[in-house]
């Protein structure tokens, strides 16, 4: 690589990287894009979701025969990023991201990248992070604007450190709100990018301590000073070692999906289904589709569940937990 930042020794800490994306949306489907055409040597691509066309509007990864053949985000993303760069090893893994897991996606990597929509599950990458002392960093995207800040434990404040708790209902808009402008992706993704190969090629103490804040609608960039703030905050995670979300003290079972109409209902403990087993019980009640990756039933009043071989499952046409597990427990079994 010609760039003088980065030169053949920090190609070489390329190919020799291990990334984790978490979430292989918007976000997290353009920043693996960008990792595998920088040509990092192995990427974990972890993602809960499948493909719907309403993803195609600024989800860079996916196309509409992904949408017809019901592929989920992750082994999507794999299939093209392995035609961009064959060398890249890609880990696609269809799973929620949860106390359970976390720690197993994140021990043998060496940075982690946010892709997520929301804010439990960033804490719960701060706890981990903070816990094996791997860096991270967060990014962010609502309406036009977004914002990134890198993350090194030890060193820099933590996300927590930065915003105390989970932002109350009120306080935040949401992407349901406010939308998510397909160019503010782009931006913030590039920012994550380069904040990646500028950790992996020269060290994660070559980034600042700061937070870049961005508006692409009425253009705007600021770069908020985040340098002892750790200290400052008295944080519960990073100083005084609180794991309140890996302990799964503040997980939830039901995650109402931003802007979808959707709800995803995990199960207590994980299973291990035979989704043709639950192909010809439920054909009884609604159309099933299925591949081997997931089940899909279309049940009256436009809703729909999709079925996970993990006892997960994505009950659309509700917002509201408690019909979505009324749902799942009529149709899949509590």
């Amino acid at each position: 690589m010609l760039f003088a930042g980065i030169g053949l020794e920090g190609q070489r800490r390329l190919r020799q990287a291990r990334i984790l994306v978490c979430g292989c949306g918007a976000l997290g489907g353009a920043v693996a894009d960008g990792l595998t055409r920088a040509g990092v040597g192995f990427l974990r691509l972890v993602d809960r979701d499948f493909v719907e066309l309403s993803n195609l509007q600024r989800q860079v990864l996916f196309d509409e025969d992904d949408v017809a053949r019901g592929l989920p985000k992750a082994i999507a993303a794999a299939n093209r990023l392995g035609r961009v760069n064959s060398e890249v090893q890609l880990d696609p893994i269809v799973a929620d991201i949860d106390p359970g897991n976390m720690l197993g996606f994140a021990r043998d990597v060496d940075l982690i990248i946010d892709g997520m929509d929301n804010f439990e599950t960033r804490f719960l990458i701060n706890d981990a992070a903070l816990e094996l002392g791997k860096p991270w960093i967060y990014a962010g995207c609502l309406g036009s604007h977004g914002q990134v800040l890198p993350i090194i434990p030890g060193q820099t404040a933590c996300l927590r450190c930065l915003l105390g708790d989970l932002p109350g209902p009120a306080e935040t808009e949401t992407c349901d709100t406010a939308g998510v402008l397909g160019p503010a992706i782009a931006v913030i993704s590039a920012l994550e990018v380069t904040l990646a190969l500028k950790m992996i090629s020269q060290g994660p103490g070559a980034v600042a301590e700061q937070m870049a804040v961005v508006d692409v609608w009425d253009p705007s960039l600021r770069l908020m000073r985040t340098a002892g703030l750790r200290a400052q905050a008295d944080c519960p995670a990073c100083v005084h070692g609180r794991r309140d979300w890996l302990r799964g003290d503040r997980s939830s079972r039901s995650t109402v999906l931003c802007g979808r109409n959707a709800v995803q209902i995990t199960p207590p403990e994980k299973r291990a289904l035979v989704l043709a087993d639950f192909a010809q019980r439920l054909s009884t009640v609604g159309t099933v589709s299925q591949n081997p990756f997931l089940l899909r039933v279309d049940l009256p009043e436009e809703r729909r569940i999709t079925l996970f071989p993990d006892g997960r499952a994505i009950v659309q046409g509700t917002s509201d937990p408690a019909v979505a597990r009324s749902l799942y427990a009529r149709y899949i079994g509590s």
